[in-house]
C-alpha cells in the first residue's frame, strides 16, 4: 500500500469546493475539466482529498449512503496549527477548540460544509 485519499459524497460541489479552498486546498483534477463538477480531486500539501456528487454516484455503490455526514473523523497532521486556527477560527464551525492532547498533539475539530469532521493536529 502507498496511499489512502478519501472520496467524498456531497451534494453541492460548489459549496465544498469554495469551503476547501479557505482551508488551503487546490482543485488539481476535475470531471469534467470546466463547467459543472461531478467529481474533483484537491490538495494541500501532501493531503489530497477526493469529491464526488451523489447525482454522479448514479446507481453503482448501492451500499454507499446518500446523505451527507458520516460516522468517521479525518484526521490530518500539519504544521503551523496554531496560525492556522486562528486564520479559519470565525469561518468554520469548530467542534473541539484547540487544546493539548494527553498524547502531546496541539489539535482542533471542525465540521466541514457537507457535516463531516476534520481534526487537525500538530505535534508541537
Amino acid at each position: 500500500m502507498e496511499t489512502l485519499t478519501p472520496n467524498i459524497f456531497v451534494k453541492d460541489m460548489n459549496r465544498t469546493i469554495e469551503f476547501y479552498t479557505m482551508l488551503g486546498f487546490t482543485v488539481t483534477l476535475s470531471v469534467p475539466e470546466k463547467g459543472e463538477y461531478d467529481w474533483v480531486m484537491m490538495t494541500n500539501g501532501s493531503v489530497t482529498m477526493m469529491f464526488q456528487t451523489f447525482a454522479n454516484l448514479g446507481s453503482e455503490l448501492p451500499d454507499v449512503k446518500r446523505s451527507n455526514g458520516g460516522s468517521l473523523i479525518f484526521y490530518i497532521k500539519m504544521k503551523q496549527i496554531r496560525s492556522f486556527f486562528e486564520s479559519i477560527k470565525g469561518k468554520v464551525y469548530v467542534v473541539q477548540e484547540i487544546h493539548k492532547t494527553f498524547y502531546g498533539a496541539t489539535e482542533f475539530a471542525i465540521k466541514d460544509c457537507n457535516d463531516y469532521i476534520l481534526t487537525f493536529a500538530e505535534d508541537e
